[in-house]
């Protein structure tokens, strides 16, 4: 590989020899004070951080008052799966403020680990609740902020509420970019925008940052937590020994040490966007050699054809 490129990374799909696919990612390196280290693309590209900005999100709750302790610090930063214990600690989260799972402001929905909305089906529940939904925990986290300041908590999605204000305004601090204006996120609360390098810098602070130590603690000690053990991304951040978050449309950010990086697929694909993070750290010899064995499926998956390899996807420098 490379080093940093206008080009971007691209994943190329070979099936019996034929190239069938490429997929291309950005990707970028930054030290703490957010200056370039490496990078591929163009990393100042517009893009909403999605979920990958939780860690900032879950510290502003923290912050103002939601004392969670560390395993419900990293349920409150989770794209959670949906298992017993995903949905446990978020109930617990909420019955310690007095509320309950009606003052969920995400939609109904299905865990996303299919194994758990299983487990669901199977003891009688044939619903789908806000309390399921991979954003409770963020939610959940933002609730109790609002018991604590005094808050409404109605309202407490809506971009001018006093919470957002403030998740706003520290999102902005710390990837060093204007965050507005903002969208709203599949679990109905705003959105920022930003782009990798900025996603990159608030990673680095993360790990730096006296500010932002208790997220990075309980994301870095918790990945099964933030994601879970059968997703790419609870995968890689269980090696990882650092904040790792992913965010929908193909986008993660991770930090270890005031290095902060982040990788984003241009076509939304969340394998390529990991595939592309594992080639960056094992470029810049930020993973052990295990780690690089125990994740090769994730850095280059083998295309199958009844059932056996046929072929790979491999990340290229470039086109």
């Amino acid at each position: 590989m490379r080093g940093s490129s206008n080009d971007p990374l691209v994943v190329r799909t070979v099936r019996s020899g034929l190239t069938e696919s490429l997929d291309d990612a950005t990707a970028v390196v930054v030290d703490a004070d957010g200056r370039v280290l490496a990078s591929w693309g163009d990393p100042d590209t517009p893009l909403y951080y999605r979920s990958a900005i939780k860690p900032i999100q879950a510290s502003v709750s923290q912050e103002l008052g939601a004392a969670l302790v560390p395993e419900h610090l990293a349920v409150a930063c989770s794209s959670h799966s949906g298992h017993p214990v995903h949905l446990e600690i978020v109930r617990a989260m909420l019955r310690s403020g007095g509320l309950t799972e009606a003052d969920l402001g995400t939609p109904p929905s299905w865990p996303l680990a299919e194994a758990a909305k299983a487990l669901l089906l199977s003891t009688g529940h044939r619903a789908p609740l806000p309390v399921y939904h991979n954003c409770s925990g963020k939610h959940a986290g933002f609730l109790l902020a609002c018991v604590a300041q005094g808050w409404p908590v109605d309202t407490y999605r809506s971009p001018d509420h006093p919470l957002q204000r403030r998740v706003l305004a520290t999102v902005a601090e710390a990837t060093g970019q204007p965050v507005e204006p903002v969208g709203i996120d599949g679990c109905g609360a705003p959105t920022l925008r930003g782009s990798c390098r900025g996603l990159a810098t608030a990673f680095a602070a993360m790990t730096v940052d006296r500010r932002f130590a208790e997220v990075a603690s309980a994301t870095s000690r918790f990945p099964s937590l933030v994601a879970g053990n059968e997703r790419p991304d609870g995968r890689l951040g269980a090696w990882w020994g650092g904040p790792l978050k992913a965010g929908a449309e193909g986008l993660i950010g991770a930090a270890r040490h005031g290095v902060g990086i982040a990788a984003k697929s241009r076509s939304g694909s969340s394998s390529v966007a990991v595939m592309a993070m594992i080639e960056v750290m094992r470029s810049m010899g930020l993973l052990s050699g295990a780690a690089i064995e125990a994740l090769q499926d994730l850095a280059t998956p083998p295309v199958l054809g009844g059932g056996d390899p046929v072929g790979s996807r491999t990340v290229d420098g470039s086109a």
